[in-house]
């Protein structure tokens, strides 16, 4: 996978827009627009990092209607 195509799937998957992303991980703005760009290119371990960094502590957003189905069906249980 290239890294342009990279970095964003790793900023979706936090549901992080640019901005967001870049102050929460304290990378320039213009380094990740670059990358996001295919201008630049971040090195391989950067990547890895990033991704790793994600996974452990949790910070994959499920989209909203896989959050919300274990919702939904506690709104149709029968009660006795």
């Amino acid at each position: 996978m290239d890294c342009k195509t990279k970095i964003k799937e790793l900023r979706e998957l936090t549901g992080m827009n640019r901005k967001e992303f870049c102050k929460y991980f304290n990378i320039p703005y213009r380094t990740v627009t670059e990358w996001e760009l295919d201008n630049r290119h971040a090195p391989e371990y950067v990547l890895r990092l990033l991704e790793y960094y994600i996974r452990k502590e949790g910070l994959v957003k499920l989209p909203a209607d896989i959050e919300n189905a274990g919702e939904r069906s506690s709104c149709h249980e029968k009660t006795d």
